[in-house]
């Protein structure tokens, strides 16, 4: 297994070491996420290949990751944060609304930072199972931060007595597990729905399950 090699420092065509790393290193996440995720898929992608869409060297590569898993465990984290955002950025917004209303924005804005693109949905859904342990192990950490995150918006329902009190970790845990594999059914075609009637689905599973009045 290859090192990372250290970057050169220094000032470069008026760009600092980490400018400079700031842009190579946003070329290959393009550029992976262009493979893995609308091309050939991570496991069909060579180095070689990806050196090429990012238009740089593989001694470039390899001052910013090890091994293309490298890559695509960042990649990973990214499509999650951009996800995780878009639900964030909404919560200010409607905490005030009845949690019908709540939660119908959560789902729609969740859907929308997964899947806004479907090169992000790829990788998240498709493209990181099965591929080792050490990913496995990263996509159960993300996994808990879902489930905690739910969590909270179940206890926040909880408290304004829109739904009836309990341990809603169970719940919020199988509720992941379900949007997780209805997305990965949905993304490799599978399921023929649009992605309309994939939301209403996630919309009903949680409102059902939640037991949520208004």
């Amino acid at each position: 297994m290859a090192g990372r090699i250290t970057p050169a420092r220094g000032r470069y065509g008026g760009r600092d070491a980490a400018e400079r790393r700031a842009e190579r290193r946003g070329r290959f996440r393009e550029a992976g996420l262009e493979l893995f995720g609308a091309g050939p898929g991570y496991r069909a992608t060579r180095l070689g290949d990806l050196c090429r869409a990012a238009g740089l060297s593989t001694r470039q590569f390899y001052e910013e990751y090890r091994t293309l898993e490298d890559l695509l465990a960042d990649l990973h984290l990214y499509v999650n944060a951009v996800a995780e955002r878009a639900v964030l950025d909404v919560l200010p917004d409607v905490r005030h609304l009845p949690a019908p209303e709540r939660i119908t924005a959560y789902v729609h804005a969740y859907v929308r930072g997964a899947t806004g693109d479907m090169r992000h949905a790829r990788i998240a859904y498709v493209e990181v199972v099965g591929v080792s342990p050490r990913m496995d192990r990263q996509r159960l950490e993300r996994r808990a931060a879902w489930i905690e995150l739910v969590s909270q918006m179940a206890d926040e329902a909880v408290e304004r007595g829109e739904a009836p009190p309990g341990d809603y970790r169970i719940a919020a845990a199988g509720l992941i597990g379900a949007v997780n594999g209805l997305m990965h059914d949905w993304v490799v075609g599978w399921v023929d729905a649009s992605l309309e009637e994939i939301t209403d689905e996630l919309l009903q599973i949680i409102l059902g399950r939640y037991k949520i009045t208004t």
